[in-house]
């Protein structure tokens, strides 16, 4: 039975966040463009810190815990890929945004890349430009100014996603997310029994400013599915459209 919905995802009013207060911490082994990235970004407002090293970088973030990493996948003693699941399975910095930083631009790497947790994926070369405009986007969808002030809880049966506090629960069990999955997932349930595109999803959990592939909706999904829906009983695949979060009336 569907309990209800607390609170509108539309009429939350949220924080209001400067980027002086925004902190991101750069994890790249090239010092050029290291140099470059902490450049423009602090030309923008933010506040940046750096490391050169995979290990060095995982320390600083755990430290320091940031608004958002940008990670580059090849690094000396630890990869980003290693880096970013480690980060996405524990508790204190799991819902820390993550932006990938590249040379391999495979449809394969960016799949594997957003399966284990990133939040997006950036291919070298890239202009600042660019790279300022794509982590502007994912601070407005997963920052700190995204986090709503008023709680939001869905109950559906077993399941009850609360948004206040980024938590997912089945069965009085807590389930870990991912801040994409998260914010997926909660749209689809906001919406019960409507069907929506790929594209339209895309939209809403990236964003109409960010370039990426329809495959990257597929892939979070699927997380979603794996970790709560196994029997697709509260998200169904309409064949040829897209998908929906059943309406359990």
């Amino acid at each position: 039975m569907y309990v209800g919905v607390v609170g509108s995802l539309f009429l939350t009013s949220y924080r209001s966040i400067s980027m002086a207060e925004i902190h991101i911490v750069i994890v790249e082994d090239e010092p050029d463009i290291l140099d470059v990235l902490s450049y423009s970004l602090k030309r923008e407002g933010f506040q940046v810190t750096a490391a050169l090293d995979g290990a060095e970088g995982l320390n600083l973030i755990q430290a320091k815990l940031p608004d958002l990493v940008l990670l580059d996948l090849m690094l000396p003693s630890m990869d980003g890929l290693d880096i970013c699941r480690h980060l996405k399975n524990k508790e204190r910095t799991r819902t820390i945004p993550v932006v990938m930083l590249t040379a391999k631009g495979e449809e394969s790497d960016i799949v594997l890349g957003l399966g284990i947790g990133a939040d997006d994926y950036v291919t070298k070369p890239f202009s600042p430009k660019e790279l300022i405009a794509r982590v502007k986007a994912v601070l407005r969808r997963c920052g700190p100014a995204a986090k709503p002030s008023a709680e939001q809880i869905i109950e559906v049966d077993q399941l009850a996603i609360d948004i206040g506090k980024h938590k997912v629960c089945l069965a009085g069990s807590e389930v870990k997310f991912t801040a994409t999955e998260f914010r997926l997932l909660h749209y689809l349930a906001s919406n019960p029994g409507r069907v929506f595109t790929r594209e339209q999803l895309l939209d809403q959990t990236f964003g109409n400013d960010v370039v990426v592939v329809d495959r990257n909706i597929d892939v979070h999904i699927r997380a979603i599915r794996k970790k709560i829906d196994p029997s697709q009983l509260y998200i169904g695949t309409i064949r040829g459209v897209g998908y929906r979060f059943k309406d359990l009336n």
